[in-house]
């Protein structure tokens, strides 16, 4: 399948489109190949919970997850609309790759027949081919359990399953993973300076991660610092709360097993996991 757009960078001219961190290379066709790997870390099945309902939190202001697979709107971001429990945007290419995936399950489902305009409009804003029924048809596709595993591995190929991998290669625990994860979310998983790997490599010189010798807390400060950075350098991310009022409330508590009870804010919104 062709390169594309992540979801986060599409837009930036002369974005390196990288594929997800240590090499994996997950097929869309194969979403559960590494069920076999130990769950250690954030990928246990209650600290994965947990991790959906935080970043629920800053995307959708609720705990609430899977009240979200019928959620879409166009927020104004410049990634026409976003939709889904993790945010896939018709302008990054996530939301075609979806839909595709969707089609290849089950052929001639309601969304099948916007292919062509998500493949026009992939890149863009536009919702050109679009509306005016594309968004009442999603909401139709949420309710088919086919479509909301579709979701699930489509967020676990592309954003959950690279972050906590990287994480254990890095060698932090289940905080690290998640901070990872959160960040692949919010600003894709490329290697240009706002995505994922550029955060990282920012970070990096800065500090090292454990697994080259480094200290946990040093290491996950120096990239939270760098992934504050790079959320300040678009408007629509600028307000960091769902750093500086979560994921630094966890670190600076030294709750590097992301155990509960948790409680957070996000845009100045207070949660809590007991």
């Amino acid at each position: 399948m062709e390169n594309r757009p992540t979801r986060r960078t599409a837009l930036m001219l002369g974005l390196s489109l990288a594929a997800v961190p240590v090499g994996l290379a997950i097929s869309r066709y194969a979403p559960h190949a590494d069920a076999a790997v130990q769950a250690t870390g954030l990928d246990d099945p209650a600290k994965k919970e947990i991790a959906m309902e935080i970043v629920c939190s800053a995307e959708n202001s609720s705990l609430d997850w899977k009240a979200q697979y019928k959620y879409i709107e166009d927020i104004d971001d410049g990634r026409g609309y976003t939709a889904g429990i993790i945010g896939f945007c018709s302008g990054t290419g996530d939301m075609l790759d979806l839909v595709e995936l969707y089609t290849d399950r089950k052929p001639g489902n309601v969304l099948a027949k916007y292919l062509p305009a998500l493949r026009k409009v992939n890149g863009s804003d536009s919702h050109k081919g679009l509306d005016p029924n594309y968004t009442k048809d999603w909401k139709t596709a949420a309710k088919d359990t086919v479509f909301q595993g579709c979701q699930n591995d489509e967020r676990d190929r592309v954003y959950f399953n690279p972050a906590v991998a990287q994480g254990k290669a890095d060698g932090v625990r289940t905080l690290g993973q998640f901070c990872y994860y959160d960040a692949i979310v919010m600003h894709g998983p490329g290697n240009d300076s706002t995505s994922f790997g550029g955060i990282r490599k920012r970070a990096l010189g800065k500090a090292k991660p454990p697994s080259q010798g480094g200290n946990e807390t040093t290491w996950l400060n120096a990239f939270l610092d760098a992934r504050v950075w790079a959320m300040k350098q678009e408007e629509a991310h600028s307000d960091t709360s769902r750093v500086d009022t979560a994921q630094r409330v966890f670190l600076k508590n030294g709750n590097f097993n992301l155990d509960t009870p948790l409680s957070w804010k996000v845009y100045g919104d207070s949660y809590h996991i007991s």
